[in-house]
């Protein structure tokens, strides 16, 4: 059984890492991606060191069900690294891709070392088709290759320009790499951030770290900042858990919001926390001074309560489980708190934390909420609020900015760019169908979809566990059918 992996980011690392555990029925492995630097994907690529992996290493490691797998290959590298409130090494986002590069190259070795045919090919996929028993795939220099089961780990998509801005001097479409994009930003140049999520954070910290002295503003339209994550402690969830919301549904035939939020409320209890309290906590988020809740937040990174540290931990472990299981208008309710789900599932780390603090507290770095307009015009940015503020030049909810970095995160189920082609010639030949939420749904059994393209997930973005475990599914699948022959 020939298996071609169209992408060689994390979620390929993933795939190859469990392929390799069971190589013994596996012809060839074929890894295709252009890329000159493998194995890393978008995020995990040579970066500013301020720019750093955003989560303990036990939810870190690309080998699912093995949490200390990272942490291991880290070692004693992480000593330098050390963040002193969360008591874990958070290193810069390249040395973690050196992790997925080792394990990558590793997992490939062993399938080489198993008698397997391994290859990766310098070159995106443009067409796929099936052909009798096979995958006929196309890529962009012309040539054809056959596969007999095929995985798509392309990544996820670009970030959104709501404003229509691109191509105007000054406007950072894409900030990542930020040793590459912020070199452009002069040092005292005014500086507008859209978006208020972990990309603006890494944002605004790289450009005090990198000495920057101008002015920087958060536009956002919620004003909602991440929460920040607490010190790991030793609580593994026993009601909120994939078992639980499967017996739930089995014995119910449905699964609803109001199960979930028996188990969490049960969970609490449990540690005998008042989950009133903690609902209301949580909530106060859209209505609470985000600079005064960022300052609570870093010094509640010792808290022993695990509401939180709960909710964080299951909404990628649990979540897109119990996602599919809910009713589409339980699901919808659950988008509109698009902003407050996401800043608690996917909160900063408490150094980066800290940067902001004093950045707010200096008076250097400001957050603007009710953002509706942001237009270029001689040279510099034009910004309208809804907030009523007479801005510096008279106009009502009017600032002038003379740069812009777009950081809103791309948006889940998003079609990564370069894999456009691929995704068309899929859909036109019957092998996978659209998601009524976006993304791309396998028709073909043979066909497996791993990381944020995969149709049907949350509106959560994957993370690294979540990745893991997809990619351990797959390949558990391929390897299903490689032993039946």
């Amino acid at each position: 059984m020939d298996i071609a992996i169209v992408g060689a980011g994390a979620a390929a690392v993933g795939m190859l890492d469990r392929l390799a555990a069971t190589a013994d029925n596996y012809g060839a492995v074929t890894v295709f991606d252009p890329s000159p630097l493998l194995w890393r994907g978008r995020a995990y690529g040579p970066d500013l060191d301020t720019v750093l992996v955003n989560a303990p290493p036990a939810i870190m490691s690309i080998r699912h069900q093995d949490m200390g797998h990272y942490a291991h290959w880290l070692g004693t590298r992480g000593t330098a690294h050390l963040d002193e409130r969360l008591g874990q090494p958070l290193v810069p986002r390249a040395l973690y891709g050196e992790y997925l590069a080792h394990t990558a190259e590793t997992a490939l070795s062993t399938l080489r070392e198993a008698g397997r045919r391994v290859r990766v090919v310098h070159a995106g996929v443009t067409e796929a088709a099936r052909s009798g028993a096979h995958f006929s795939l196309r890529t962009a220099d012309g040539r054809v290759h056959e596969a007999d089961q095929l995985a798509l780990c392309v990544g996820g998509g670009a970030p959104r320009d709501h404003y229509g801005l691109d191509g105007a001097p000054g406007f950072v479409a894409d900030p990542y790499p930020l040793a590459r994009t912020l070199d452009r930003v002069p040092p005292g140049s005014d500086v507008a951030v859209v978006g208020s999520g972990l990309t603006a954070v890494d944002v605004v910290v790289s450009l005090a770290a990198r000495g920057h002295t101008g002015p920087i503003t958060l536009l956002s339209r919620s004003g909602v900042l991440p929460h920040v994550w607490q010190r790991p402690v030793d609580h593994r969830p026993r009601h909120v858990t994939a078992e639980r919301v499967a017996a739930l549904h089995h014995e119910h035939g449905a699964a609803t919001l109001d199960d979930l939020i028996g188990l969490l409320r049960t969970e609490l209890a449990d540690s005998g926390e008042d989950f009133d309290a903690f609902v209301a906590e949580l909530l106060a988020a859209g209505t609470e001074d985000p600079v005064r809740r960022l300052r609570a937040q870093l010094a509640a990174v010792e808290d022993p309560g695990i509401g939180r540290r709960v909710l964080q931990e299951t909404a990628h472990s649990v979540g897109p489980y119990a996602w599919r299981l809910l009713p589409e208008p339980e699901r919808g309710w659950l988008r509109r708190h698009f902003r407050l789900a996401t800043s608690v599932a996917s909160p900063m780390v408490p150094v980066n934390a800290a940067a902001m603090t004093r950045l707010l507290d200096s008076g250097q770095l400001a957050l603007v909420a009710g953002v509706r307009k942001i237009e270029a015009a001689g040279g510099v940015f034009h910004v309208y609020g809804d907030d009523g503020d007479d801005g510096d030049d008279g106009h009502t909810g009017r600032r002038t900015f003379d740069v812009v970095v777009n950081a809103v995160n791309p948006p889940p189920q998003a079609i990564p760019t370069a894999a456009g082609p691929l995704v068309t010639a899929l859909l036109a030949d019957g092998s996978a169908e659209p998601h009524p939420a976006g993304g791309l749904v396998p028709v073909d059994p043979r066909l497996h979809v791993v990381g944020d393209l995969a149709g049907g997930g949350s509106f959560i973005t994957s993370s690294v566990a979540g990745i893991a475990a997809q990619a351990a599914r797959a390949a558990r699948t391929i390897a299903a059918a490689a032993a039946g022959g």
